[in-house]
């Protein structure tokens, strides 16, 4: 699997940060929010977003490549369909650890793919 992450699978542009919190479901965390909606791209997006309240700009930056780095390395983001995601940090993040942010993560994606597995396929 390659796991590269292009400027193409990356959200950039305000209006699609826009449309996903207005339009997209909501999965809740204790360290993040996960809003997804879908996009007419073919493939997920990701887009991040941290507040002053997650701390400074060296710790709001360190969360988001923390972040970025999860969603990179995580082994079923090929099986993902084309949404546009964005994570919206709450301000625990800022000091928790790599691992409580991973947990927490896979733990909102993995529904994600569940979802999608379970509506495709099944019911006869």
């Amino acid at each position: 699997m390659d796991e590269s992450l292009r400027r193409a699978d990356r959200l950039r542009r305000r209006a699609d940060f826009v449309r996903c919190y207005r339009q997209g479901r909501r999965r809740h965390g204790a360290l993040m929010v996960l809003h997804s909606a879908p996009n007419p791209t073919g493939g997920p997006r990701l887009g991040i977003t941290a507040s002053r309240k997650v701390g400074n700009a060296v710790v709001r930056h360190q969360v988001k490549r923390r972040i970025r780095e999860i969603y990179r390395r995580w082994s079923a983001r090929s099986r993902l369909p084309s949404l546009d995601l964005v994570v919206h940090c709450k301000p625990p993040v800022g000091r928790a650890s790599f691992g409580d942010t991973e947990r927490e993560l896979t733990r909102l994606l993995r529904h994600l793919v569940g979802a999608v597995s379970a509506s495709s396929g099944g019911s006869s």
